[in-house]
């Protein structure tokens, strides 16, 4: 888990797939593809919710950062996209 942007308004984490091979019982199993996902959470700290974007989302969503690695956006431009995002969010944050 890597803390990506930190804000007063958001924080975005990236959540890496990691492999844990589980024991086959079978020649099959040993060679079936694992399927590796990672995510994204958004943590929207005004609304007081968060968004974990998995998959295709996921990917988007990497594809967006490549984009800003590349013309490094300023911070209102990342707090726009960011806010277009939180729009989706849904899940209520709880701290404990």
């Amino acid at each position: 888990m890597h803390t990506l942007y930190d804000s007063d308004d958001y924080i975005v984490t990236h959540m890496l797939a990691t492999v844990e091979p589980a024991p086959a019982s079978t020649p099959a199993e040993a060679d079936a593809p694992v399927l590796l996902r990672h995510g994204f959470e958004i943590v929207d700290k005004r609304a007081g919710k968060e968004l974990y974007l998995d998959g295709s989302w996921a990917e988007l969503f990497q594809q967006r950062l490549a984009e800003w690695q590349r013309i490094t956006p300023t911070q209102e431009e990342v707090e726009d996209t960011l806010s277009q995002y939180a729009e989706l969010a849904t899940i209520p944050l709880h701290v404990h």
